[in-house]
């Protein structure tokens, strides 16, 4: 039964999150108006493709960004958003993997820069009116772990 509350809070949050990203366009009068009106162009604005994290949670310019799921070995960290919009999106941070010597759980963190770009955006399957990136690169531009390539690409979850 708590695993049940539990997703249900997690399910519940990610809806009220995708509903604060995504505004209230209903809320637009029905009436034409010039489109020099501030109304009028928050109606045409688009909304902006999403990144989907662990959960499912449609995130916008995050901070942070787990990559290894299952056990969080790697994770994007100190994003820094330079360009995100209706085809590709552009930051710069730092990758942060676990080097799992001797093991996992006895690894030490390692962070590497990296910038961080996505693109392919398509539609989001579990909601067709949300826009998600589908790939993302990750440009090392100094040191990398051991057996990555300078440039990595890794489809995203959809």
């Amino acid at each position: 039964m708590r695993g049940h509350t539990w997703r249900t809070a997690v399910t519940l949050w990610a809806a009220a999150t995708l509903v604060t990203a995504l505004g209230t366009t209903s809320a637009a009068p029905a009436a034409a108006t010039s489109d020099s009106h501030p109304a009028s162009q928050a109606a045409k604005t688009p909304v902006p493709p999403v990144l989907l994290g662990c959960l499912s949670d449609p995130e916008v310019r995050p901070s942070e960004f787990i990559l290894a799921c299952g056990d969080g070995n790697s994770r994007l960290a100190a994003l820094h958003w330079t360009h995100w919009d209706a085809k590709d999106a552009v930051a710069t941070g730092y990758n942060a993997v676990n080097d799992c010597k001797p093991f996992c759980a006895a690894g030490r963190f390692h962070s590497y820069p990296v910038i961080v770009v996505l693109e392919h955006p398509h539609t989001w399957k579990q909601n067709p009116r949300v826009v998600q990136y589908t790939q993302m690169n990750l440009v090392f531009t100094g040191s990398r772990p051991d057996g990555y390539e300078r440039v990595v690409t890794i489809p995203l979850w959809q």
